[in-house]
């Protein structure tokens, strides 16, 4: 069974979304920028990608972005981003998106904590020699224009309410 099997096999079967992260390395892997100067990587600025996505279904009301770390050094992986609420109209979150103190995530939607309690994005950190890791990002299309959870919800627990919803 591939990692990434484990990691979705929870997900209801939907269509799948066309989805693009801009500003990757040569061989698919984030750009140091990318990487996290929270956590201590050198040239690290937690500046999360450009993201777009394409092909939603009819029915979309809303959609949610999130960035996971299967192979982190935890028993659970570790989720470095986690937003909610992005209206139906928008399919673009710019560069940096993931900073809350910037001005480019869109109006309304919410931010919620990742695994250390920031909501915020941060970028990836694996440690010397553990390089890479399978971040996931995955956006998902939902029947709803704001999921019912508390803005200090997990990601986990985000994901949980978000059954029966999925759209794409």
């Amino acid at each position: 069974m591939k990692n990434t099997d484990v990691v979705f096999k929870n997900l209801a079967e939907v269509p799948e979304l066309n989805v693009s992260v801009n500003g990757l390395t040569g061989d698919d892997f984030f750009q140091k920028k990318n990487y996290s100067a929270i956590f201590g990587i050198e040239d690290g600025k937690d500046t999360s990608p450009e993201i777009s996505w394409n092909n939603a279904p009819a029915g979309t009301k809303s959609f949610v972005v999130t960035m996971y770390d299967p192979d982190a050094p935890t028993q659970s992986g570790f989720w470095h981003w986690s937003i909610k609420d992005i209206p139906a109209t928008v399919t673009t979150l710019s560069e940096n998106a993931g900073d809350i103190n910037s001005d480019v995530l869109p109006d309304k939607v919410i931010a919620m904590p990742m695994d250390a309690r920031m909501n915020r994005y941060v970028g990836a950190a694996p440690a010397k020699g553990d390089e890479p890791h399978p971040y996931h990002i995955v956006v998902i299309a939902l029947d709803v224009d704001v999921l019912d959870v508390s803005p200090d919800s997990t990601p986990a627990f985000m994901n949980f309410n978000m059954i029966g919803h999925e759209l794409a």
